[in-house]
């Protein structure tokens, strides 16, 4: 395969330090072409990793669920999105029926425990729980629940710890009830905190007991700059009560929308500590993806730019809520821009996780622009950065089918490290990990079951997650990104993540990918 050339750099790398490490690796199993070979995995597997190592996929309510308008769901801001500007997402299409795992959960419920994962990671959709009743009604605990939509988490849930499953619930995964956007703005409005407090105490109330591990917000970088920079997601929209505040401030409006969600999260926390944790033994934290950024050069400029665009993704929001304050790099060059945190809420961020959910997909490289400082203030030059997936021509790594995605396993490597030592090596999980091929429509069903840069994508990674661990960093567990193909926001079904391939053409039925079968045998052996 065409492919295969240029996987071989990353594997090489994976090879050569874990065989430094003293980790052995066989290499002469691994057939990219054969779904019965075992690819390899005799070289790492379940094994490698402590007992309690969990082992999940990972999805969204958005993404996943469909039954947009059915059992008294009211609109989400991407229910609204889609059908308002088709012409924004690749194919037109929306999350609708998505893969119907509203109706299907307990066939993909079947499909984890054949492959023997231990946790699944989802989202609860917040307008699902919490309904239309009036106007500017629903998002809000005091206008009542959705019972129909509450019953579908708890028979997931359910189902989920029947074939001892663990659930991961994610709070908030940028499906936004359309109402608090419409009423004052949604997470660009301070009063976003107290209603997301509120959605998260009845969350832990209803479901608490049997769920111990909870996610406030996933990637809070992708929904400050992906809706209010740089437009792939959805924009931002006009509100009912202002139809003339629609104009995106490219300088201020990033800043913002973080910071609520900082105060987001860090209410959630404390009132899951103050009421719920104790007795429920749980744990909570935060999903907060990053890349990695490799020096463009040695030139000390371009070595001080991958720190700051370390800053800029992960430490916007690591630094507030291990230090209670932004960090110093931003403070410095976003200036007056930048909100400030009251001493009573840096003191509610500060320590504000049991763990860190990270999700790590790419590496760059960074390389200093002093050109930024003589542009209009804005987000995506204030790190005065700029950065690129090649350097003299040659790529970081394979590209995947998105352009945003270039295959560098040791980049998790690399991240995990520079965690441990600027954030007093916490607990991690990876909770998304994974790669995407181009839903091509010309390939037979057993030609698109070959995902071989998706097996290699994973062997690479959790080789380097493992030598993480070799190396003191506290990974409890791993999330592949995702159980299943799905709408990819502003991709629609153009791109297929899945290690289950969902044909969309014969009523979404769902078909093990090789890569699918790799990650059975590796948690089996």
């Amino acid at each position: 395969m065409k492919i295969l050339p240029y996987l071989a750099l990353p594997l090489f790398l994976t090879l050569f330090l874990l065989k430094s490490s003293g980790f052995a690796i066989a290499t002469a199993s691994i057939n990219y072409t054969n779904i019965d070979t075992n690819y390899g995995i005799s070289c790492l597997n379940r094994t490698h990793f402590p007992l309690g190592f969990l082992f999940g996929s990972a999805s969204s309510a958005y993404q996943f669920e469909g039954g947009a308008e059915e059992d008294g769901k009211g609109p989400s801001i991407w229910d609204t999105y889609t059908h308002k500007f088709p012409d924004k997402i690749a194919d037109g299409k929306n999350g609708d029926k998505a893969v119907d795992s509203y109706h299907r959960y307990k066939e993909d419920v079947k499909i984890m425990k054949e492959m023997g994962l231990s946790a699944y990671r989802f989202s609860i959709s917040w307008p699902r729980v919490l309904p239309c009743m009036s106007l500017y009604a629903y998002g809000k605990v005091s206008k009542g629940v959705n019972r129909k939509g509450i019953a579908y988490y708890h028979n997931l849930i359910n189902e989920l710890l029947a074939n001892d499953i663990q659930p991961f619930i994610t709070l908030f995964h940028w499906d936004l009830p359309q109402s608090l956007q419409d009423e004052y703005g949604g997470f660009l409005s301070p009063h976003i905190v107290d209603d997301f407090r509120d959605y998260a105490d009845f969350c832990y109330r209803e479901f608490g007991n049997k769920v111990k591990h909870w996610i406030t917000l996933n990637e809070p970088w992708t929904y400050s700059t992906g809706i209010y920079t740089t437009g792939i997601f959805s924009s931002k929209q006009c509100s009912k009560s202002n139809p003339q505040n629609c104009k995106v401030n490219m300088a201020t409006d990033p800043y913002e929308i973080a910071h609520y969600q900082l105060l987001a999260h860090g209410a959630a926390v404390q009132i899951y500590r103050q009421k719920y944790q104790a007795s429920q033994k749980g744990v909570i934290g935060i999903a907060i993806n990053s890349d990695w950024f490799i020096p463009y050069s040695q030139a000390k400029q371009d070595r001080s730019s991958a720190l700051r665009a370390v800053d800029f993704m992960f430490g916007w929001y690591m630094d507030p809520i291990t230090h209670g304050d932004y960090p110093h790099t931003m403070r410095f060059l976003v200036g007056s821009r930048l909100p400030k945190f009251s001493r009573e809420q840096s003191r509610m961020l500060k320590g504000s996780f049991d763990f860190i959910g990270l999700n790590y997909y790419t590496s760059s490289y960074a390389a200093y622009a002093p050109s930024f400082r003589n542009t209009e203030p804005s987000y995506s030059t204030d790190s005065l950065v700029n950065m690129t997936f090649e350097r003299n021509g040659i790529p970081i790594g394979p590209k995947a089918a998105s352009d945003w995605l270039h295959i560098y396993p040791r980049g998790i490597f690399d991240l995990l490290l520079y965690i441990k030592r600027r954030y007093k090596n916490p607990i991690i999980y990876i909770t998304e990990n994974g790669c995407d091929e181009s839903n091509d429509p010309r390939l037979s069903l057993e030609e698109a079951l070959t995902d071989s840069m998706r097996i290699h994508y994973y062997h690479g990674h959790l080789a380097f997650v493992k030598l993480a661990m070799r190396n003191a960093v506290k990974v409890r567990g791993y999330f592949a990104w995702s159980l299943l193909d799905n709408f990819e926001w502003g991709s629609g079904y153009t791109v297929r993540f899945g290690i289950n391939y969902v044909d969309y053409k014969d009523g979404l039925r769902r078909y093990p990918k090789h890569s699918a079968k790799w990650f059975k045998n590796f948690l089996h052996r």
